[in-house]
């Protein structure tokens, strides 16, 4: 309403129409948002379907609550994983042809093409409206976003070159919102429960190629994922590690607080996703009837549910390195 009036006033003291109307914007907008390209997956995914021009949908759609599960009170919205994917490749259509050109690789190559994204989750902090009667739902809120940070090709010799390199990756410019939620990022269940299926849609993609029209000509891209964007916090909530008081100060290895502070120097990554899903497997069954300390010993420091994010050098890692 706003840039209307503002619209409005323009044209009547200057005579002259300097803004666009509000609907031939709405209009421009639409080609740019999730949802205006026509692509395809080979194999096609599992878990959605085959309609391309999904825009905006309800985050808890993927979410199936059982008997006992309490009503989400949260709103979320979110784009297909695979439908922002694409509307973020053709953002960068003129940058990968003029890549390719850079790179020499004839442009009717349309094999063989990677792509490798940065995955981000963090709490936005608190969102409340200070006199407002809205929804009840928490007052804090949690952004999951992904970032296309290189494209890789293949050239003649068989070797992958850089047809796209993003060179400012922590810009907002190229930072896609992919799923908004009212939820406070130390909440487990309703984090849990509305990425849940986003990581389905991921794992899924993992497993595809998805053919798309970049330059006129039908394209193939592979999809390499990168979880470097969760902070600790959030990988110890998805992990399900202990939270960040627990004496095993580390994501990535067991070292507890008292063993870091006298080594400093020769730290080794010893966990990987797959081996904290053997480890929850353990602490879940007991499978040698230990008592609880024993258990713990056994596991490190494993507790909560929880679903996959990609094991990446922390913060704190770096700390110890640095030390």
């Amino acid at each position: 309403s706003q840039y209307h009036k503002m619209y409005r006033t323009v044209k009547a003291t200057s005579g002259r129409q300097i803004f666009q109307p509000l609907h031939t914007l709405r209009n421009a907008e639409k080609a740019l948002l999730p949802g205006y390209h026509h692509f395809e997956w080979q194999p096609a995914l599992k878990n959605v379907s085959t309609s391309t021009d999904v825009g905006i949908i309800d985050g808890l759609l993927g979410w199936t609550p059982s008997v006992d599960d309490q009503q989400m009170d949260t709103i979320t919205r979110r784009f297909r994983y695979d439908v922002a994917l694409v509307a973020a490749l053709k953002d960068l259509e003129e940058d990968i042809l003029e890549g390719m050109k850079e790179q020499g690789l004839d442009d009717s190559s349309t094999e063989g093409f990677t792509v490798v994204v940065k995955e981000s989750c963090d709490g936005m902090g608190d969102v409340s409206e200070k006199h407002g009667s809205g929804p009840a739902v928490p007052e804090k809120a949690v952004r999951f976003s992904f970032t296309i940070m290189s494209i890789l090709a293949r050239n003649e010799e068989g070797e992958n070159v850089k047809v796209f390199h993003e060179l400012k990756p922590n810009s907002e410019l190229c930072c896609k919102p992919l799923c908004l939620m009212f939820a406070d990022d130390s909440d487990h269940e309703p984090l849990t429960a509305i990425l849940g299926p986003v990581m389905a849609e991921r794992e899924d993609m993992k497993e595809s190629r998805l053919i798309l029209s970049i330059g006129g000509l039908l394209r193939s891209f592979r999809f390499i994922f990168r979880g470097t964007g969760y902070d600790e916090k959030l990988v110890r909530d998805v992990e399900g590690l202990e939270a960040s008081g627990s004496t095993y100060i580390c994501t990535l290895c067991d070292s507890t607080r008292a063993e870091a502070s006298k080594n400093k120097v020769l730290h080794a990554i010893t966990r990987s996703h797959e081996e904290n899903l053997k480890r929850y497997e353990i602490w879940r069954t007991n499978p040698y009837s230990e008592s609880a300390d024993d258990l713990r010993d056994r596991v490190k420091e494993f507790s909560a549910n929880l679903y996959g994010a990609q094991a990446c050098i922390d913060a704190l890692h770096c700390d110890i390195g640095n030390a």
